[in-house]
This record gives structure tokens, C-alpha cells and sequence, in this order.
């Protein structure tokens, strides 16, 4: 059963599932999910049960379908379709890391979660994700998505014109189609200017991400030197950085002493300290993640 913290985050999800104007202002907000339904679909005409190999491969969503309204994901002209992929990596989370390894983008916010995968079945739980607000197509899409991306989940897998598929259908009939996509190149960790959008934090004992406030244009790049340069919303900074064995050591930073609104300052404040001394890194093809030990940390994306 999920803790009266998990309850209090998911009656605050409700509030935070609808995409609009306003949500686009309001920041960002956790989405914290710990269901216990059981889907009950078999395998269609092609398929199989056997999702053993679903774990570490690229898939790219394809369609939802929710009360048997189909929900197709939106073109090329409403996002990038090079950056819309779930991937599923069986485990918990390492202490102090919101969400958990699996999880990926369906155009707009990103979000991690708990996999694990017994049989045909796969249990999606401490699903965790931004709210930047995604209005349209896109935001429409990844509503329905998430709304069916939780609890225990049926799976089958099958080919379609020489491309696996994967097929997710919950308790009551909504599913989600995927198909295997390209793994890409990502993009190098160090040399790579990471566009900071979104600060990680824990309330009550929940992760919880909020997006950078307006006029904040924060950012990083990682030397091969040893050297960190970028900027924290308002001024530019640079210190020394060594990359090691999953994480990065920060040294003091020095930076320029302009002085912004007081919510970019602020902004600059936490980053401040998020970048400082010894923290972890995890880099999922054009994102990165860095947290502190006690969960404070950022989201960053690859330009």
C-alpha cells in the first residue's frame, strides 16, 4: 500500500494532469503514482507474452487508446520526434534519486519511474514527472499516456513490417502501442552544453521537480579539462569539475556579480549549491541528472 505522503502526492497529481495556459505558468509539479490493478489482456494475433526483452530497448509510443478513443502520437511539426522514447530498466531507484531508472518523454515533460517485470506483467510504480505544461496535440497525448502508464500492466510483444512491438494494456482495456525505435547518439557528457530546465528536490519524503523560472537561461558544459563553465540563470560561472565514476566533483565556483530579479537570484542560490562538492550523474541520451546525496538536483537537456 502506498504511504500517506505517496496518497497526499497523488491526490495533488488530479490537479496537476490538466494542460493549459495556466499550467504553463505554474512551474512544475510531482506526479507520484503506486497503482494496484491488474490488466487482464492476452496476446493479439501476433503477439507474444514474452516480454523478457523489453528491458534496455529504445521504444518509441505509437498510439493510446483510453475508454476505446485512440490518441495517435502527434507529428513531427508539433515536437521532436527524435526525442519522444520509454525505456524500461527493472529496479529501484538509487537512494535519494527521484522516480527511477525507466521512464523517457512522449514530446514534452520527462519522467522517470520503478519497473519491474514478472512474467507478462509489467508494475510501474514512484512514477515521477515535470509539469511544464504542454498544451495541444502533444499535451493531449501525453495526458492519455500517463493515465494509462501505471500499476500492474499486461504486455505483449510482436513484429510489424520487420519492427518489434510492444503492446501495455491495464485492467481495464486502455493500452499502449510502441514500436522499437533507433537508439540515436547521444551526445558526449563532457563538451556538450546542458540546458538546465528543471530543479529536483523532496518534500516530505516525495520528489518533487520545478521548472526554472522566466528569464532564468541556465547552463553547463563539462570540460574535458576538468573544468565546468555555464551560467546559473543571471551570471556566468566556471570551477574546477572531475568526472568520475558516476559522479562529478565540483570545486568552489566563481562567478560574475550581476544582480537579477529575486526569483532568477534564488534560482541561482540553488544551483549554487546543487553544484557543490561531490554529486552523481546520470545521462540518458540528450538528459542529464544531477542530485546531491539528500536528493536536492537538477534536469538538464543536451542543444
Amino acid at each position: 500500500m502506498a504511504r500517506p505522503a505517496r496518497q497526499r502526492a497523488m491526490k495533488r497529481t488530479a490537479k496537476n494532469m490538466t494542460y493549459s495556459a495556466a499550467a504553463a505558468l505554474a512551474g512544475t509539479a510531482v506526479l507520484a503514482a503506486c497503482g494496484t490493478e491488474s490488466g487482464s489482456s492476452t496476446a493479439g494475433e501476433g503477439e507474444t507474452k514474452d516480454v523478457s526483452t523489453i528491458a534496455d530497448t529504445r521504444w518509441v509510443p505509437q498510439s493510446v487508446t483510453v475508454d476505446g478513443k485512440d490518441y495517435t502520437l502527434p507529428g513531427a511539426d508539433s515536437f521532436d520526434l527524435e526525442d519522444a522514447r520509454i525505456t524500461f530498466k527493472p529496479g529501484a531507484a538509487d537512494p535519494g534519486v527521484p522516480g527511477g531508472e525507466s521512464g523517457g518523454t512522449v514530446g514534452c515533460n520527462h519522467f522517470g519511474a520503478d519497473i519491474e517485470i514478472e512474467g507478462d506483467t509489467v508494475k510501474v510504480s514512484d512514477l515521477v514527472t515535470t509539469n511544464m505544461g504542454c498544451p495541444g496535440p502533444v499535451g493531449e497525448f501525453e495526458a492519455k499516456f500517463l493515465h494509462v502508464f501505471r500499476g500492474s500492466l499486461k504486455a505483449a510483444t510482436g513484429e510489424h513490417d520487420g519492427t518489434k512491438t510492444l503492446t501495455l494494456t491495464s485492467g481495464n482495456g486502455d493500452r499502449i502501442s510502441l514500436r522499437e525505435g533507433t537508439s540515436g547518439t547521444a551526445p558526449p557528457l563532457q563538451g556538450t552544453r546542458w540546458t538546465i530546465n528543471t530543479l529536483l528536490s523532496r518534500e516530505s519524503g516525495d520528489p518533487v521537480a520545478e521548472s526554472l523560472p522566466a528569464g532564468a537561461k541556465a547552463h553547463l558544459t563539462l570540460t574535458k579539462n576538468n573544468t565546468v563553465t555555464g551560467s546559473l540563470g543571471c551570471n556566468t560561472f566556471n570551477a574546477k569539475a572531475t568526472v568520475k565514476d558516476g559522479t562529478i566533483e565540483i570545486g568552489p565556483l566563481a562567478t560574475t556579480r550581476m544582480v537579477c530579479s529575486e526569483p532568477v537570484m534564488k534560482t541561482e542560490r540553488e544551483l549554487t549549491e546543487i553544484l557543490s562538492g561531490k554529486v552523481s550523474y546520470q545521462q540518458k541520451h540528450k538528459s542529464l541528472t544531477i542530485t546531491r546525496s539528500f536528493g536536492e538536483g537538477l534536469l538538464a537537456r543536451a542543444k
